[in-house]
């Protein structure tokens, strides 16, 4: 299995999941687990032209693709304030809806904690997609604190 550095990997995933304003995307050499960053805005030198190719390249999600958008804050808000979930419910129905719903979340004194847990969400979607495309994941944060 190749190997992918999560901290890369998420750096990717946060570039291509901000694609509102700029269309972004990056794919994972199956071969050596580096990472091509392609966007309108961005030029990076020697890509390769067979980037599309899923047989060599594994295109990284985005959060939509992942379930970790309005699913993932109704999921938090199931679990942590579930009497205020229509009113979060009601936020997502419209564009601009993460600065009303994170103000409901500090006024509500769990901002912090929704922070921890789309944090870990998202680490663990990432973890099981690399694996499930064939890559072992290093965590540098952990190999470092040892």
């Amino acid at each position: 299995m190749t190997a992918v550095v999560y901290e890369d990997l998420e750096q990717a995933f946060d570039f291509v999941s901000s694609g509102e304003i700029v269309q972004a995307s990056a794919f994972v050499s199956r071969e050596t687990g580096r990472i091509y960053w392609v966007s309108d805005d961005l030029e990076e030198e020697d890509l390769p032209n067979n980037l599309e190719d899923s047989e060599h390249y594994a295109e990284v999600p985005t959060k939509r693709d992942l379930g970790l958008g309005k699913r993932l804050a109704l999921r938090f808000m199931s679990k942590e304030m579930p009497g205020k979930f229509d009113i979060a419910d009601g936020f997502f129905r419209r564009r601009g809806a993460y600065g009303p719903f994170k103000d409901l979340l500090e006024e509500n004194g769990v901002l912090e904690k929704w922070y921890r847990f789309e944090e870990e969400s998202i680490r663990k979607a990432l973890s099981d997609w690399a694996e499930e495309e064939g890559f072992t994941v290093i965590d540098e944060r952990a190999t470092d604190a040892t």
